[in-house]
């Protein structure tokens, strides 16, 4: 039985599969190894794991039971977010403010780390630095935004209210106050984790796919990787970098998986909106989009809570013509038709946070679980701190986010 659950990740064709990237090397794997880390998953998350375990000295294994990039990440809308799903103000109701404040400017610090990052690496992803407009919504209405506003700001992160009238006056979106605040990222995530994983590869870490990890049992001093074809890797820690799916240990019940849907337009003649920020909405089920390196506009949202991929992909054509109506609504002088349309499954947890440390039961195994809409940020955060983690250091950050009754 396979160590983690198998889903159909996402439907389409989204405009990332037609864009082309340089993989790294990989291989079967033909015969017994050992490592200091063998990284289940060759999506994101696995790829900065796998380059900053092996930037720390490590020897790194990665095995995926696709081809690389080809899970999640294919479908990502790849909007590199500081901002967490959950709103600072929301989140302070839930645990001390001390603690929200905190996770907040992790995230904050690590999109700053990934830009430079990927910058140092030479990573050619079509990163570019924007804004961020979060439009008033169900979630926090004009007064909400203006709490937030100031949440965020005794927790030391900048940012600026824009009243109705602003947001009509710099991008044309009507009777929507929203908050302003830069230093995220638009990149092609496909491209970006191919860079993360070549950049690892020079280090030696090793690359295995298609290869799949069938089952995983503690030894001593350390962790047993074998694989479908019977082969075994010894590893003294093993990470599950699976994204939404998840490693069959892992109690479900703070998790459950979901639906998204996007759109990709044609290139647009002229820039669609000032400055081309990110933007998204204080909504339960919120629309968001940006722009990308060749001009088109990407527009995401109409989550459900669908798990199975079928039902998600029967909904493709209905969830299309929704947000280009959407679209059409928000931004009436741009071209509106649609060139790409994917749907991608995703996870919620019920705090609105990723999680990520030491699996309970599972002695030198560790999970990042990237769950919400900020899987990209969430993945650097998890490589600073499972690096920290298992150099020694340790990270004071992972007990906000670790597993209950993980160790």
């Amino acid at each position: 039985m396979p160590s983690t659950q198998h889903r159909d990740l996402h439907g389409g064709r989204s405009l990332w599969q037609d864009t082309r990237v340089r993989l790294p090397p990989r291989g079967r794997l033909v015969r017994d190894c050992r490592c200091d880390v063998l990284i289940v998953g060759a999506g994101i998350s696995g790829a900065m794991l796998a380059d900053s375990l092996s930037d720390a000295g490590l020897e790194v294994i990665v095995c995926d039971r696709r081809e690389p990039l080809q899970g999640s990440t294919a479908a990502s809308t790849a909007m590199v977010l500081r901002e967490l799903d959950t709103p600072l103000v929301k989140l302070a109701a839930r645990m001390p403010r001390v603690e929200a404040e905190r996770i907040w400017r992790r995230s904050c610090l690590a999109v700053h780390a990934l830009r430079e990052r990927t910058r140092s690496l030479g990573i050619d992803a079509d990163l570019v630095e924007q804004d961020s407009l979060y439009l008033q919504g169900d979630v926090l209405d004009a007064e909400g935004l203006r709490a937030e506003a100031d949440a965020r700001a005794r927790a030391g992160l900048e940012v600026r209210y824009l009243g109705a009238g602003e947001v009509q006056e710099q991008f044309g979106i009507a009777r929507r106050a929203a908050l302003r605040s830069g230093g995220a990222l638009a990149v092609d995530p496909r491209a970006l984790a191919a860079g993360f994983l070549r950049a690892a590869a020079t280090r030696g870490a090793r690359l295995h796919a298609p290869e799949e990890i069938m089952r995983v049992r503690p030894m001593r001093g350390g962790v047993e990787g074998v694989t479908r074809r019977g082969h075994r890797i010894r590893a003294r820690h093993l990470v599950f970098a699976t994204g939404y799916e998840l490693p069959k240990q892992i109690p479900t019940g703070r998790y459950r998986i979901a639906s998204t849907w996007a759109i990709a337009t044609p290139r647009q003649p002229r820039r669609p909106w000032p400055g081309c920020c990110l933007i998204w909405e204080a909504s339960s089920r919120y629309l968001y989009l940006r722009t990308t390196a060749d001009g088109r506009v990407l527009c995401g949202g109409g989550d459900e809570d669908i798990a199975d991929g079928a039902a998600r992909d029967a909904l493709l054509g209905r969830k299309s013509r929704w947000l280009q109506r959407r679209l059409a609504g928000l931004l009436p002088r741009i071209d509106h038709r649609i060139d790409y349309a994917w749907g991608g499954t995703f996870g919620l947890s019920t705090h609105g946070l990723p999680t990520i440390g030491a699996v309970p039961g599972m002695r030198r195994c560790h999970a990042v679980l990237g769950f919400g809409g900020n899987g990209v940020t969430f993945a650097m955060m998890a490589a600073q701190m499972l690096r920290n983690q298992l150099c020694g250091s340790g990270d004071a950050d992972l007990e906000l986010l670790g597993f209950p009754g993980g160790k």
